[in-house]
């Protein structure tokens, strides 16, 4: 059985919304939102922008390329697979000498 969703409010660039969320992730959600803010308030302070649409739009950008970065378990894995093919390859390579 599902577990019922809890409504929480949330402001984001000044505007406040109403969600239905997963109790689990009411604090992954409210850091997300926090650091969406602080980035707003990080880029009004640095970048020339004609309203807070433009502000939220830069955000925005920002917080989708941050996504796409590799994390460092990726990299470990990445670095994990390239040793295990090397391995194989000096297996293959006895096996055959034989």
């Amino acid at each position: 059985m599902a577990k019922p969703l809890i409504p929480i409010n949330i402001i984001v660039a000044d505007r406040s919304y109403r969600l239905k969320i997963d109790p689990d992730d009411e604090e992954m959600v409210r850091k997300t939102i926090k650091t969406i803010n602080e980035k707003i308030v990080d880029y009004k302070t640095n970048f020339a922008g004609k309203d807070m649409q433009d502000y939220v739009a830069m955000v925005l950008l920002w917080y989708a390329t941050e996504q796409q970065k590799p994390t460092p378990e990726m990299t470990s894995l990445t670095g994990s697979q390239e040793k295990l093919d090397k391995l194989e390859e000096l297996l293959n390579k006895t096996l055959s000498a034989k």
